[in-house]
């Protein structure tokens, strides 16, 4: 380094953007070296050319500048965020270097990677886009002003949020799905040699998300299988107020199996810019995972509102203020005779009024003004086309069945081997199709629901997983954003809740966030629900799906019988296919085999597969009883063969008649369905195998209320606060039949 990047910026206020902005200008006004200009056209190193790196520079300047407009937008209130890319410009050379159709996910201090991959496309305004995004305009290209998000469709930047860690995964499955495409020989959205780039801080590689993400792409990349992913870790030595122990990200990356490691530095932009293009090369070309240790600062703190100076001394950020990349980058370019000191300081201020004038402009755009308006994106369904799909059958069902007798023809069965047939029928009609997850292949699961279907489609559609949810999840939806139709499975309800941010932060959030222009469909099947006859515990046995009903956008399906499960797994396939819907199918694990209903061997819990062409419509419920009068069950899962065993003693009993609705679908809940009913009996028990709180009877007598008031007469049977115990004793938390019985009793008197 040399003397003159050693600006000392005193203790002049407290402002370290003023101050970083000051000593930039400092910095060229007191440049007193004499300056030799030479051609534009010569190399400075390597690859590097003069023109490359003006080019590189002026985005390298745009994306400081626009930190700060963002604090003068945030200090005018017109603007409403403030984590910058100060000090990390050196991304942009990762933004040059890559392709517009290389998929990236990125963390959020890639704003020079943006502007860099953006200014490639005539389409896009970068500048004006970023402000855009500033003030939350809905005229924001990517998120319509929902967040401020680095994003953009016709560049494949998918949008992220705040990101930590958990983009990772999905980064990984979307490597791995592009070489599945081929294997499939299904045409994926971007060229065959893509490679995908996902960028995080170094405090982001300790996340358990991040950890697992790594480690999925070696165990595949260690098979020799095809996994183009070029990780770019942005070192800054800090996660917010915690610094990073020196070295440990090249220790902990340096000599991974299935994971070649590069180091740059981000503060010299020749040597970054070698490195960059070897590592992009080598990842193109060996489509193997890259480990690009990017050596960065961090400038102006966390964000706005972070005060540097309760946890760095004075000294410490001035000195890190010196190792601005800005001012290095200067002298390099003022030293190759590019551009004197004078012309930078000229073109520095010439792009700061630009910037002003994009973020002027982008505050006199409309935002959004309605709750409705707002949630538009947020969960699409085109009704006549998702019927239209689900009952289409114009497909070669030899695929799936050969010269077998066909599952319509071949008499009635339990709900697992009626989940198999439409399993194996949905494969046929999609050739995308992919089911994946722990134990599905050679297997056939834990309770043997996809057996038969690896040796049927082969292990290019049908394969084991690593014993990770969150890169079960991961895989998922990177898989839809390559085209595939995803059947993800997690081996049980409880298992989801290692990966639930998977769902939440990351699949249920990507219509909204970027205003339906990506998506990531799948149909996520659970083994879900209790009575196991006290087999496995609460891993097992796991009665609550609260944690799913609380995402927004999220579709859930919960059968009880094995027509209505295949009847619904093709309209969640379709919802997924057109909708681009995510889709959680909760099967309960313990009508898996259940075939008798009211006594031993009397066989009515079991039911003929349904032809391909019928299919049940998204809301729709199944009415047990339709012209009983007397008392309504509202129920669903395990609930309902309870019920109509309950159903038959009142009748019996008392001569009292009841019509129970199996509600099919979870959420979103059909309301008006549930009002119709409550309407026309009055009285109403609602059997809720959730818990006593979170369950789901809470938002049933809600809606009943909503629509009739206090007229009806309402009680719930549901489990208990509590996880589920081993043995017999789960009985005491869960509902009963008795439970159910002594509520109706009640309830009708």
């Amino acid at each position: 380094m040399s003397k003159h990047s050693l600006v000392k910026s005193g203790t002049r206020g407290i402002n370290r953007a003023e101050i970083v902005d000051r000593n930039f200008q400092d910095f060229l006004q007191h440049w007193g070296e004499p300056f030799t200009a030479r051609s534009v056209d010569a190399p400075v190193s390597g690859g590097l050319t003069g023109k490359k790196l003006l080019s590189l520079f002026d985005v390298m300047m745009t994306s400081r500048l626009l930190d700060l407009t963002a604090r003068e937008l945030r200090g005018r209130n017109e603007g409403f965020y403030t984590i910058g890319s100060s000090g990390h410009e050196a991304n942009a050379i990762v933004g040059m270097q890559s392709r517009t159709t290389d998929p990236a996910f990125l963390h959020y201090r890639s704003g020079g990677f943006m502007l860099a991959r953006t200014s490639k496309l005539p389409e896009c305004d970068p500048v004006y886009d970023t402000c855009l995004s500033l003030v939350a305009s809905r005229e924001d290209p990517v998120s319509g002003g929902r967040h401020k998000v680095w994003g953009s469709a016709p560049g494949w930047v998918l949008p992220q949020t705040s990101t930590i860690a958990s983009h990772l995964p999905k980064a990984v499955g979307t490597a791995i799905a592009l070489a599945q495409t081929k294997r499939l020989g299904i045409e994926p959205p971007i060229p065959d040699d893509s490679i995908v780039i996902c960028s995080f801080g170094d405090a982001s590689v300790n996340h358990s998300a991040a950890q697992g993400a790594f480690n999925a792409a070696q165990w595949t990349a260690y098979q020799n299988l095809p996994v183009p992913i070029l990780f770019i870790c942005e070192d800054n030595d800090f996660g917010i107020s915690v610094r990073t122990p020196e070295g440990w990200v090249r220790a902990a990356f340096s000599s991974r199996p299935g994971l070649d490691y590069r180091y740059a530095d981000g503060l010299d932009v020749t040597q970054a810019w070698d490195v960059t293009r070897a590592a992009i090369d080598e990842c193109r070309s060996k489509r193997r995972p890259v480990f690009l240790h990017l050596r960065v600062t961090r400038l102006l703190g966390h964000a706005g509102t972070d005060v540097e100076t309760e946890y760095r001394t004075l000294t410490d950020i001035e000195r890190n203020e010196a190792s601005d990349p800005l001012l290095l980058t200067a002298e390099t370019v003022i030293e190759n005779g590019l551009m004197d000191a004078e012309t930078i300081l000229k073109r520095y201020e010439g792009l700061r009024a630009s910037v002003r004038r994009a973020a002027d402009r982008a505050v006199a755009r409309p935002r959004l003004t309605t709750s409705d308006e707002v949630m538009r994106p947020l969960a699409p369904y085109q009704s006549t086309e998702v019927e239209r799909e689900a009952g289409r059958n114009d497909y070669d069902r030899k695929v799936a069945f050969g010269q077998r007798t066909l599952p319509e023809n071949a008499g009635p069965r339990h709900l697992a081997i009626n989940i198999n047939r439409a399993l194996h029928d949905l494969m046929a009609k999609y050739s995308e199709m992919t089911l994946f997850g722990e134990d599905v292949a050679q297997k056939g699961g834990v309770y043997t629901i996809t057996t038969g279907l690896h040796k049927t489609f082969s292990g290019t559609r049908v394969h084991n997983t690593l014993l990770d949810e969150s890169t079960i999840l991961g895989m998922a939806q990177g898989a839809g954003y390559m085209g595939l139709l995803p059947f993800p499975e997690i081996q049980y309800l409880a298992y989801y809740h290692n990966a639930c941010d998977q769902i939440r932060g990351e699949a249920c959030s990507l219509q909204y966030f970027s205003r339906n222009q990506f998506r990531n469909p799948m149909v996520i099947r659970i083994a879900s629900l209790a009575y196991q006859k006290g087999f496995g515990g609460h891993f097992h046995n796991d009665n609550s799906f609260a944690a799913l009903r609380d995402i927004p956008s999220l579709i859930i399906a919960c059968p009880s019988r094995g027509d209505d499960a295949a009847m619904m797994l093709r309209t969640c396939a379709a919802l997924a296919k057109v909708s681009g819907r995510v889709v959680a199918f909760m099967e309960p694990i313990a009508l898996y085999m259940t075939k008798d209903l009211y006594t031993e061997k009397d066989a009515k819990w079991i039911f003929d597969y349904p032809a391909p062409d019928r299919f049940i419509p998204f809301g729709e419920g199944r009415v047990y009883f339709p012209a009983a009068k007397d008392l309504l069950i509202i129920t669903y899962g395990n609930g309902v063969p309870m019920s109509l065993r309950v159903a038959e003693k009142l009748q019996q009993e008392f001569g009292i008649s009841t019509r129970i609705l199996d509600l099919r679908w979870l959420k979103p809940l059909n309301h008006d369905l549930i009002a119709h009913h409550a309407g026309q009996i009055k009285k109403v028990l609602v059997v809720d195998e959730g818990r006593r709180t979170g369950g789901i009877a809470e938002e049933i007598f809600t809606a009943i209320d909503e629509h009739h008031g206090s007229g009806i007469i309402k009680r719930r049977v549901c489990g208990e606060d509590s996880y589920i115990p081993l043995g017999a004793a789960a009985n005491l938390v869960l509902v009963s039949e008795d439970g159910i019985l002594d509520a109706a009793r009640r309830l009708l008197r």
